[in-house]
């Protein structure tokens, strides 16, 4: 189009032509227009590297501000209009082709450091200003007390020519003299000035301290001091000040008046405020952010004097959904709402709202009351969030979990609360959502302690920390040992011996079961043939391994499994895998595949924990299964004579329809030997229990065969 930059340089030379024609007006130079554009031509090019480098730098925005400083930009007007040239072309001049969300949050950001490096820069000189003139005019006292007897023009031209404000006072406060920069900070009235004295300045906000050193120098205790000190000026507006009060004494080194140096930061002051609400703010809703959070949170848990705090961590339920639906500008409006709403929810003295981050938002109340406070304020927060939210001519129900910690102050630290109602929230919306629970310690110690063995399960396995223990199979028919089933067992260096039910369904959700499961076959595998060697005379001895959901699904299942078998030399009739009822409920013919092929090797599949997971009789025949494995549960009420009757019909029905299948039955959690007994009389083929034998290590199973062996 014409008129318009054709080339990268060429857009970047438009860009620094726009700043130099938005900042020359209001820049104390000598330099022309175009000077001034080569001056900042560099400062675009810096801003335009950093916006699309792959990481954000802050230091660079943070140069070009000192940079500005440097360049006589010191007017505040010329740092807002800089950003507002930033904010309003960098990206449209330096950003194109890239993502424009992106790269307009990199261009907020660089606003942000080049603001930060611009009250730095502009501390820095003004500090260096202020201690060249400091130091000035401590240099100067006595030549000022000198002069007022020796040449009062030399005095006044020192006075008036001085670019901070001077006055001078008697010890008893009343102002005697004061230049024409210290009337121009308060507004320009001498009268309005010199009409007051010094004790009668006071301000809300002065330090406990000014006013002891004000009377220590007074004294003649002190020769000078220097605070930070607010005046009113006329008008009612606050002038800050940097103040140094000096004492000054005559030949005699009698005190006799005292010399005050003031310079005025109201508008660094005034910078520094807003630098630091942007700093713990949340840009998105205004709320404060996860830094003045924790600064609240801090002084909540160390209060003393018997208070206690209260605190709702909530995270809105399915908000990713929207996101990935409506799009995150529809999202970002609906935080927004959520924030106004839960503002209007935490209005009483000592609550705050704060957004962490995401849709996550924390309510904290502090008193002597909050364990009902706080309850209150997850109620009012629940009902704020059941009126739907309307974006782009949708109805947006909002759902919420709220975690709730309440307690007295001093006795934790805040990671630690947060950590707390974390924890709470989740067990929240693991319940279903859309309501709120109370923290529980010993709740709190469990997930922590899961969190502590997911992360250390990787880890685990590459040390060796896993062991198997075998239990044996033993046929009802003669009492002799068939094989044994794989059990594993994880030596946890804190927490000793763990069952699988502590960490299976930890490994299981990491994605670990994977190459554990695949650790446990082999070694099986590889103790069975051992067995074999050890004891030929005695009949092979079957191995059963148990298969998770997530290795049924895993493609290197078989392929891993025949490598196994045939590295250490296992014939697969003495290989069965176990798999849960649960797994195959409704499954398809891709998961069954795998199966098939290994059944058709002559691995023996096993269907576990049978009769838990309301299959389908039916669908067993279109199953690659040889073993039926009856839950324990039906065979409970066989442990006592006489057996439960129903029991008895159940268990005698399940066999004769596995048997007209042509499926062999095992059953688990035999206890007792009328158990035992009534199982063989219904006809079932294989058991194991604590009746035959706990599970142990591979050389008990050894012993038992031999036993059946010798007989």
């Amino acid at each position: 189009m014409t008129g318009e930059p054709d080339g990268p340089e060429d857009r970047l030379h438009r860009f620094a032509t726009i700043w130099s024609r938005a900042v020359f007006p209001v820049t104390s130079t000598s330099l022309t227009r175009p000077e001034l554009e080569q001056q900042l031509l560099p400062l675009a090019r810096r801003l335009s590297d950093a916006l699309k480098a792959r990481t954000f730098d802050a230091a660079a925005g943070q140069t070009v501000g000192a940079a500005l400083v440097a360049a006589h930009c010191t007017d505040p007007e010329a740092l807002s209009r800089s950003l507002d040239c930033v904010d309003a072309y960098l990206v449209l001049y330096c950003g194109e082709g890239g993502p424009q969300e992106a790269l307009r949050t990199r261009s907020a950001r660089l606003q942000h450091a080049m603001a930060a490096g611009y009250a730095g820069a502009l501390r820095e000189r003004t500090l260096a200003e202020q201690e060249a003139i400091s130091q000035a005019a401590l240099n100067a006292r006595s030549t000022v007390a000198e002069a007022l007897h020796a040449s009062e023009a030399r005095f006044r031209a020192v006075f008036e020519g001085a670019a901070i404000g001077i006055g001078i006072a008697d010890l008893e406060g009343n102002i005697l003299q004061v230049n024409g920069a210290l009337l121009r900070m308060f507004g320009g009235s001498e009268q309005g000035v010199r009409g007051r004295k010094v004790p009668e300045w006071t301000h809300p906000e002065d330090a406990p301290q000014v006013w002891r050193l004000y009377e220590e120098l007074v004294r003649g205790e002190r020769e000078h001091y220097h605070v930070e000190k607010a005046f009113y000026r006329p008008d009612g507006t606050a002038l800050w000040t940097n103040l140094t009060v000096s004492l000054l004494r005559d030949a005699d080194g009698r005190p006799q008046y005292q010399l005050a140096l003031m310079e005025d930061t109201t508008e660094r002051r005034l910078l520094n405020l807003r630098l630091r609400y942007e700093a713990t703010h949340d840009a998105l809703t205004g709320l404060p952010n996860r830094t003045l959070f924790f600064e609240r949170l801090e002084k909540a848990v160390s209060a003393g004097n018997d208070q206690r705090f209260g605190l709702c961590y909530l995270d809105l339920d399915g908000f990713k959904t929207i996101n990935d639906s409506l799009g995150h500008a529809a999202g970002d409006r609906l935080l927004v709402e959520v924030a106004d709403r839960l503002q209007s929810c935490a209005t009483a003295p000592g609550e705050m709202v704060a957004r962490l981050g995401g849709d996550e938002f924390v309510a904290l109340t502090t008193g002597p009351d909050t364990e009902r406070e706080v309850d209150a304020l997850a109620d009012r927060i629940m009902n704020a969030l059941v009126t739907p939210v309307r974006i782009d001519g949708r109805e947006l129900t909002v759902r919420g979990s709220i975690g709730i910690v309440e307690g007295p102050a001093g006795e934790r630290g805040p990671a630690e609360v947060l950590r707390s109602a974390d924890i709470t929230m989740y067990r929240a919306k693991s319940a279903g959502g859309n309501r709120f629970e109370l923290a529980d310690p010993e709740a709190d110690a469990r997930a922590i302690t899961r969190h502590g063995l997911t992360t250390a399960l990787p880890a685990a396995l590459d040390r060796g920390e896993f062991f198997i223990e075998y239990q044996p199979l033993v046929h009802l028919g003669d009492g002799s040992v068939h094989g044994a089933e794989a059990l594993v067992r994880w030596l946890h260096p804190q927490h000793g011996v763990l069952g699988p039910d502590r960490f299976i369904p930890l490994a299981e959700h990491t994605g670990l079961i994977v190459p554990l499961g695949r650790w446990v076959l082999e070694q099986s595998v590889r103790q069975a043939r051992q067995w074999q060697e050890r004891h030929s005379d005695a009949g092979p001895l079957r191995i059963n391994v148990n298969l998770s959901p997530c290795q049924l699904t895993h493609p290197g299942l078989v392929q891993d499994t025949v490598d196994i078998l045939e590295r250490e030399g296992l014939d697969a009739e003495a290989l069965c895998l176990e798999v849960t009822e649960s797994a195959l409920i409704g499954a398809d013919d891709d998961l069954l595949k795998p199966l098939r092929r290994l059944a058709e090797m002559g691995v023996d599949i096993a269907l576990d924990d049978f009769g838990t997971g309301y299959s389908n009789l039916a669908n067993l025949r279109r199953l690659p299964v040889s073993i039926l494995k009856l839950d324990r549960s039906f065979t409970q009420g066989m442990q006592q004579f006489p057996a439960d009757p129903v029991d008895l019909k159940i268990v005698e029905g399940i066999v004769s329809l596995a048997h007209s299948l042509d499926l062999a039955v095992t059953v688990e959690g035999v206890e007792t030997g009328a158990q035992a007994e009534q199982l063989r009389i219904l006809g079932c083929d294989t058991a194991q229990g604590w009746y035959y034998a706990r599970p142990g290590p591979p050389e008990r199973l050894h012993e038992l065969a031999l036993v059946d062996a010798t007989g």
